[in-house]
């Protein structure tokens, strides 16, 4: 008997049965395709809004997806950074290929990890516990838990125009059939959802004169702490244009023959990254709309047409890309197509991505109502690490929602009613400022230690870092300079000059000051500063806590509060029909969530203020 199956190797797959087997248990990973590890179906891209943030997340907490785009990257940009520290966020391009191939490469290479080419079409439970897997053809295997992460592939069903057949990702990997019937019979709730792809044209059709140049940064940020640099990297540069009237004129004529639009489509597509035809039909008032022309690979001609999402009839789509500056003479290698899905509702899960229904069964990725590789991957290495803890007998994990966007993201995926793929933003934080891309390891790095997942080496030097922090904040505090040594400085950056001497630590509280300044011009700094604030590790995080030190204070402070509720446990079982006074929204919601704590209980849609009190009383609040 398997100590986890892991069901799917996509990206929320791998970081599961990673986090499984770098525990010591022993972990079957099940796949139909072993050419499809971490699969880039969609875009060939890793980060960006608030996605930078969780990579770099999962990295702290021991996962690989950092690691892997570092290792696989093709360009590398910080998006955002004319905004402030809270809203930067690093992207990279990858060669979709070579992050499968690495992917398959570090899974094949941990020893705990058994791998199975087969489809799972079944799910046994016994007295509500989950007893064994069934694979096609007809085997039941058995673990003392499994995590399923199908990803699209639930009854997948493609649509291009008017045609449409059966399939999980792309036009050539089959569906996965008889599942979700399975858990259905166990007493789970499902729907059906769409995402959709653009197509894919050939690189050496478009005209360059015509585009704009996007190159990556001159000085790239690695998405993994343990990576050194990434400079060599940067090896191509994508490219934007945009649609015109006529693009939208064609894509119109269209319409008639649009699966979205005739009702052929029932499953509802996200709101944030919708087709184009969508985006058309929703904004007819906009005349054009951006284009992103993105290379998939080194060694590929194939392009990824950012922005121009699509189901539409083949003819249409590749008239439409004719009709874009840049894209007269394109060729397309594959259209684009729109999938729909089956999904679990995820108020069926618990913060641990334990299902409620059956004990020991965790669901992570798309089958939540997710979006995204890096949503799925923070999904799988959370179930990997609560499934460990469960197996050995130790608390589970669950990260607050002042702690990560991982936090966020399950917290919104149990109080948030899923009627669209979830994708996870920079606004649907609350303390964004607090969770910030560069702090990640300062953050998390002590937790994945603890769920044995990051080295002992690794843990020193985060833990280095905090304290070098602190101490050069101090000797900035304590390190006074004159207006001789600095006015010359102050007057070259157009800012008033000092009448009497400052500490060093109010002189970079001034916009246009930085730490850099501060070394160059204070000798009295840096003879007792010596080494200590040049690590440029330390002089950033030295910075944003000096700079935004107000602000920071402040969502503690409300995050602290918050918290607080967080730590008012509701009993699973508790009778919510006992309780009158309930709205009965309220109560109806309450017991369809049963949330595990009043802050969670606070953030369910419906659940009123009124209801959060009168719960308190009576659990004794």
């Amino acid at each position: 008997m398997y100590d986890v199956i892991v069901v799917g190797a996509g990206h929320a797959g791998c970081e599961a049965a990673l986090a499984v087997a770098r525990n010591g248990l022993h972990c079957l990973l099940i796949t139909s395709d072993l050419s499809a590890v971490a699969r880039m179906s969609c875009n060939p891209a890793i980060g960006g809004v608030a996605k930078g943030q969780m990579t770099r997340e999962i990295d702290a907490l021991g996962g690989e997806m950092g690691k892997a785009i570092d290792a696989t990257g093709i360009q590398f940009r910080m998006l955002n950074r004319s905004k402030g520290a809270a809203m930067h966020s690093p992207r990279a391009q990858a060669d979709k290929t070579l992050y499968s191939l690495y992917m398959r490469r570090v899974i094949e290479r941990e020893k705990n990890i058994d791998i199975l080419q087969d489809t799972v079409i079944g799910i046994s439970a016994v007295s509500g516990r989950f007893a064994s897997v069934t694979v096609r053809s007809g085997r039941a295997i058995k673990a003392k838990a499994a995590i399923l992460a199908c990803g699209t592939f639930l009854n997948g069903l493609i649509h291009i125009g008017m045609d449409h057949f059966p399939g999980g990702r792309s036009t050539a990997e089959p569906p996965v059939e008889g599942l979700t019937e399975s858990l259905a019979s166990l007493g789970f709730s499902y729907g059906r959802l769409k995402t959709g792809t653009p197509p894919r044209i050939d690189s050496r059709s478009v005209d360059y004169s015509m585009v704009t140049e996007q190159p990556g940064d001159t000085n790239p940020v690695p998405f993994s702490f343990s990576s050194e640099s990434v400079s060599d990297r940067n090896l191509v540069s994508c490219y934007l244009t945009k649609t015109t009237e006529k693009t939208h004129e064609i894509l119109r004529s269209g319409f008639d023959r649009s699966p979205l639009f005739t009702g052929k489509v029932q499953g509802i597509g996200p709101r944030y990254c919708p087709s184009i035809e969508d985006k058309i039909d929703r904004f007819p008032e906009k005349t054009s709309q951006h284009i992103f022309l993105e290379p998939e690979g080194v060694d590929t001609i194939e392009m990824y047409v950012n922005g121009y999402s699509t189901s539409l009839p083949e003819d249409i789509q590749i008239a439409g890309l004719c009709s874009i500056p840049g894209l007269e003479e394109v060729k397309m290698i594959r259209p684009g197509y729109a999938i729909e899905y089956d999904f679990f509702h995820p108020w069926q899960i618990r913060s641990t991505m334990e299902t409620r229904p059956v004990e020991n069964l965790y669901f992570a990725g798309q089958i939540n109502g997710t979006s995204g590789y890096e949503e799925a991957a923070a999904q799988g290495l959370m179930a990997g690490i609560n499934a460990v803890r469960k197996i050995l007998g130790k608390e589970s994990v669950v990260l607050g929602r002042d702690q990560a966007y991982i936090g966020v993201l399950v917290d919104d995926l149990i109080t948030k009613e899923t009627k669209e793929p979830y994708r996870m933003f920079t606004s649907s934080a609350e303390h964004r400022l607090i969770l910030r891309h560069d702090n990640a390891d300062l953050r998390l790095r002590k937790t994945g230690y603890d769920c044995g997942l990051v080295s002992t080496d690794a843990l020193k030097q985060t833990e280095t870092i905090i304290v070098d922090v602190q101490r050069c904040i101090d000797l900035l505090s304590t390190t006074r300079v004159t207006p001789d040594e600095f006015n010359v400085m102050l007057v070259n950056k157009d800012l008033s000059e000092l009448k009497t001497p400052a500490s060093t630590l109010s002189l970079i509280k001034r916009p246009g000051i930085e730490l850099q300044d501060i070394l160059q011009y204070s000798a009295t700094f840096r003879s007792v500063a010596g080494e200590l604030c040049i690590n440029p590790r330390v002089a950033e995080q030295v910075q944003i806590e000096i700079k935004y030190e107000g602000y920071i204070k402040r969502e503690q402070l409300v995050a602290d509060r918050i918290a607080r509720l967080d730590t008012l446990h509701i009993p699973y079982n508790f009778n919510y029909d006992s309780l009158n006074s309930l709205s009965n929204e309220g109560r109806e919601k309450l017991m369809k969530h049963r949330p595990a704590t009043i802050g969670q209980a606070s953030r369910i849609l419906g659940v009123s203020p009124s209801d959060i009190s009168i719960l308190m009383i009576r659990l004794g609040r």
